[in-house]
């Protein structure tokens, strides 16, 4: 099968050092267990990483394109694969912070990068999965980017609200245990209520490895709220 693995990050702008200044040492463990998360992804040995993330609109991005932390305070462009004048600013935010965790590994393999529109629906992004997977040419690694709610908190993006923390937990025991149908079963809008930005990457994943066939097996290396929202680090792998 052309997926060999895939692997779950999130995608905070603060995760960049030089953006989070002196604070960036709050982001440690989790800067450690993205790290963690793409070495695993590539000791499957791919031959190509696609990453995938939320975008205003569904998408595919050429090798060449790249994204900008200019909009947060850093003016720094981050290549996706290879740089030349065919390529544009134009990687939304999952996929900037997606280009630049895996740059941080040094790996040389081809890079693709995929939008998948934040509002689409779980049927859109099944199907979006199993297309990825029917164009697959060769083993293909799967960086998905996405956050979980913003509503962990009074000080959180999008203040408090009672029903984060079980709608996070339920993502990381769908994540921890590769559950594809409770992936998929997670609601647009409670999500979308609740800003959690990963909804519809974790979609496409899911419907990514149904698609794929086998049993997946999965790992969550990290799962916390630091600044009122959720982050997971996960790793899915064949049986």
């Amino acid at each position: 099968m052309p997926l060999v693995a895939a692997a779950v990050c999130p995608h905070p702008p603060l995760i960049v050092p030089e953006l989070a200044g002196a604070a960036a040492p709050e982001l440690d463990d989790l800067r450690a267990a993205a790290d963690a998360a793409v070495a695993r992804l590539l000791a499957a040995d791919p031959e190509a990483i696609l990453l995938l993330g939320a975008g205003p609109a569904t998408e595919r991005f050429g090798s060449a394109d790249h994204g900008s932390l200019r909009p947060f305070g850093l003016d720094r462009h981050v290549r996706l694969w290879k740089v030349n004048c065919a390529g544009s600013d134009r990687l939304p935010l999952s996929l900037t912070i997606g280009a630049w965790l895996v740059n941080r590994s040094g790996t040389e393999l081809p890079r693709l990068a995929r939008a998948v529109a934040t509002d689409a629906a779980p049927a859109e992004c099944a199907a979006l999965g199993a297309e990825l997977v029917a164009e697959a040419d060769g083993r293909t690694a799967l960086l998905v980017l996405g956050d979980g709610s913003a509503c962990r908190g009074v000080k959180a993006p999008g203040y408090d609200d009672p029903r984060a923390p079980a709608y996070d937990e339920g993502v990381a025991a769908a994540l921890a245990s590769a559950d594809v149908e409770a992936l998929l079963g997670l609601d647009p809008v409670l999500s979308a209520e609740l800003k959690a930005a990963g909804r519809a990457p974790w979609q496409v994943l899911a419907g990514a490895a149904r698609a794929a066939g086998g049993d997946w097996r999965g790992d969550v290396s990290y799962h916390r709220a630091p600044y009122g929202v959720a982050y997971f680090v996960a790793n899915w792998e064949k049986v």
